[in-house]
């Protein structure tokens, strides 16, 4: 009995075996619970092709080829390259990327505009040699005055020079501008429909983790301060470096290579303790505000701040420490000049102090003329003085704060008539009745700030 009821179990098991193999075989769907299963497609497999090897430099063609070295990097699809004034007379070349567009870095921020200069910046910084390349047989010009070149660099001894053109389009980092009709215009072509077909940063549907999303327009402190009425009651977004904290405002300013100024604005942030230590001189920081006019011009205000919230998009931030006052070395005659600069597309006309605002500068052999000092006992400032002084012809106005020695001593005009002084402060403008008519100073917070000569 026992022998004929294991025979039995053994007969049931099987039978179980076999049934489940039949079924398993005649099902359409496979088991995708299973961690080892892959579930089968009819689709053919995508093969990644690398382009940017593909394709080679030919030192013998009759394109113009120069070695150069980076002087200023722009963003993605444009840097300064220093040449010989053989291929410009000024030294410089201003190079704009044929066939790729990146998003854009120096204006108003796009989703991976970022990324895309910082990957250029990479790749440049670490060659040990960098290649500009003509499309035919001649220097071509865009309408902006820069040269239509092709970017090849070498990433290390030994190895060749790789496309830098076809690699920013590989890598989904840039659209096409151009791409079909360029030399290397059927790689170019390929390169996008690979970055395409394979979902990369632009053409991906991820979120780009620098870009600040939310209500805000995302600019540079450049866009923000040459188009600043164009952004009054906006809320805005922008980077850069605190170089003063005073009465709850930061002086926060960023550098521009292609124009080679600082831009900056000051960002009233009202009493909240809180932003005291994101916003301590040197740090630089990630400011989300609005934008509004304050005695005769703009600054930005309404911040938000919750520490809690490291990653919330309407988060002011610090993003780094350890940053200096750039400090610009400025003539008498530069700062009641004018300046004309490059913005977009369009060349514009600036008062150079209106176009400095908010930044921090510095100017040498100031002859001390007059000075008026804040005595109303009812004014925080009693004690303050504005320093009237010359260069030559031309009037600078230096206005101080309540200034103490290193004992704690008042310092008052007696300290400062008639001589010859130094100055770094941040550039600043008065105009307390809103008249239009008020005056560009320079703002100076500490003694430190002025060498007495």
């Amino acid at each position: 009995m026992r022998v004929f009821t294991n025979r039995l179990l053994a007969m049931l098991l099987l039978l179980s075996i076999v049934i489940t193999c039949l079924v398993a075989c005649n099902n359409d769907t496979p088991d995708v619970t299973d961690a080892g299963t892959e579930a089968p497609t009819d689709a053919p497999k995508h093969e990644h092709i690398d382009y940017v090897e593909k394709v080679k430099l030919d030192m013998s063609s009759d394109t113009l080829k120069q070695e150069v070295s980076v002087k200023f990097f722009i963003d993605g699809d444009t840097t300064h390259f220093n040449v010989p004034v053989s291929v410009d007379k000024t030294g410089v070349m201003k190079a704009r990327y044929l066939a790729v567009n990146t998003p854009e870095s120096t204006g108003k921020i796009e989703e991976w505009g970022k990324t895309a200069s910082n990957f250029t910046k990479e790749k440049l910084s670490s060659a040990v040699s960098i290649l500009v390349e003509s499309d035919d047989n001649t220097w071509n010009f865009d309408g902006n005055g820069r040269h239509l070149v092709w970017i090849w660099y070498k990433p290390a001894e030994g190895a060749e020079y790789r496309n830098l053109n076809i690699e920013l389009l590989q890598n989904g980092l840039a659209v096409g501008s151009g791409a079909a009709s360029g030399r290397y215009g059927e790689s170019a072509v390929a390169a996008i429909a690979q970055a395409t077909t394979e979902k990369l940063y632009i053409f991906s549907d991820d979120l780009d983790p620098s870009f600040p999303y939310g209500e805000a327009t995302s600019v540079t402190l450049k866009e923000l301060r040459t188009n600043i009425e164009s952004y009054a009651g906006q809320k805005v977004s922008f980077e850069g470096i605190v170089t003063c904290n005073s009465d709850w405002t930061a002086y926060v300013e960023a550098y521009d290579a292609e124009t080679d100024m600082y831009y900056g604005v000051q960002v009233f942030y009202g009493y909240n303790s809180t932003l005291i230590n994101p916003l301590a001189q040197g740090n630089r920081v990630r400011i989300v505000g609005v934008v509004n006019q304050h005695n005769g011009t703009y600054q930005v205000s309404g911040l938000f701040y919750k520490p809690m919230e490291p990653n919330n998009p309407a988060n002011t931030a610090k993003l780094d420490s350890g940053h200096t006052p750039a400090f610009k070395e400025t003539t008498a005659a530069d700062f009641v000049g004018n300046k004309t600069i490059m913005v977009g597309e369009e060349e514009k006309t600036f008062k150079y102090a209106d176009l400095a605002m908010s930044t921090s500068i510095s100017m040498k052999d100031l002859v001390v003329t007059d000075i008026r000092t804040t005595t109303a006992e009812t004014s925080d400032d009693k004690g303050a003085m504005t320093l009237i002084c010359k260069v030559g012809d031309i009037t600078i106005s230096v206005r101080t704060e309540v200034l103490k020695d290193a004992d704690k001593n008042l310092v008052t005009a007696d300290y400062f008539r008639d001589r010859t002084i130094d100055v770094k402060g941040i550039v600043d403008y008065y105009d307390f009745e809103n008249t239009g008519n008020g005056t560009y100073q320079i703002r100076v917070y500490t003694l430190a700030d002025i060498t007495v000569h």
